[in-house]
């Protein structure tokens, strides 16, 4: 097969094109010709070697694909070859054909896009698990999303709205603003020319939001902590800022906020069945037209470092791909 190997820890441009031997199949396993790799933010980061998890170079990076199946093991009793689907996966998403446990792998309906596929199972996973199972999000609360024309960010303003949410988002330009209005979103603020806090004072009549949804941290984060309503809930899902807030604690006593952390990777390990149920719940919101995914850009597989790079800089509004062919 071919991949994208990453032989050291460094910056994306470390990557080179390999053509590897076909993984193993185990009893429990599903071997997918891949159609479209999803690309992100933690792909960076897992390169770096500062991810929470290292791995051990040489690696292939990538955690999430959508393709066909091509075989499956003597175990897989609900799968079968031909069949299209999407998978998540520990690592090895940059390639041309993956190995998955069945119990990460599935199953689309014919009106699912491959293309957006390859990137729908960890934006799509963690908004609706963080607003559903982490949050609590009830119809007719107020959430603030930041990075809303994000790959995560517009995910949640979509989550949040076939949650009966009002959503409030918040990005940089009015053309990524557009984006999220065009996804669901009730309100914009251009953090880039507007005060994040007068704004949202000013929508909310002086109350604030009752959820914050905060994948760039830094000082996005300290101004939601001004305008989140006593008793509100602010989910930490990254910093994609580069930087990393200390909340004040008396700020939090004072408005009895809770702020929330969320790996959605380590419920993974931790809450299996529970994150399953949340997947097939979000799949199914697709197959009935809620969500609707938008890719943003596609590229090679030997554009990987590119990709990244794109990322990095918020070049992209919505996925990014990865098309082996």
């Amino acid at each position: 097969m071919r991949a994208m190997v990453c032989d050291a820890f460094g910056p994306p441009d470390v990557l080179r094109v390999a053509d590897l031997p076909d993984p193993p199949l185990p009893p429990d396993g599903v071997r997918i010709r891949v159609r479209a790799a999803g690309i992100n933010f933690a792909d960076g980061l897992f390169i770096a070697g500062q991810y929470q998890i290292r791995p051990r170079p040489p690696f292939i990076p990538g955690f999430e694909v959508a393709g066909d199946i091509l075989e499956v093991g003597p175990e897989v009793l609900d799968l079968r070859p031909g069949q299209r689907v999407m998978a998540i996966l520990d690592q090895g998403g940059y390639a041309d054909q993956v190995v998955a446990p069945a119990r990460d792998v599935h199953a689309l309906t014919d009106r699912m896009d491959l293309l957006a596929a390859g990137g729908f199972p960890i934006a799509y996973g963690t908004s609706h698990f963080g607003l559903t199972d982490r949050c609590r999000l009830r119809p007719g609360e107020i959430v603030l999303i930041h990075g809303a024309a994000g790959g995560v960010g517009l995910t949640a303003v979509e989550c949040a709205k076939a949650l009966g949410a009002t959503v409030i988002a918040a990005a940089g330009g009015a053309d990524r603003l557009e984006i999220a209005r065009q996804h669901g979103a009730d309100y914009g603020i251009d953090h880039r020319n507007e005060n994040i806090k007068a704004r949202v004072r000013e929508l909310t009549g002086g109350r604030g939001v009752d959820v914050v949804y905060d994948p760039v941290g830094g000082d996005v984060f300290d101004a939601s902590l001004r305008c989140t309503a006593p008793d509100g809930r602010i989910l930490v899902v990254g910093f994609a800022s580069g930087a990393i807030p200390t909340p004040p604690a008396n700020l939090l006593l004072v408005k009895n906020i809770t702020v929330i952390g969320f790996n959605w990777g380590g419920y993974r390990q931790i809450a299996e069945q529970r994150v399953r149920e949340s997947m097939e719940d979000v799949v199914s919101w697709w197959d009935r037209g809620l969500v609707t995914p938008h890719v943003g850009a596609r590229f090679a597989l030997s554009q990987a470092a590119e990709a990244l790079a794109a990322l990095r800089e918020r070049k992209i509004i919505g996925k990014a791909v990865l098309i082996p062919d």
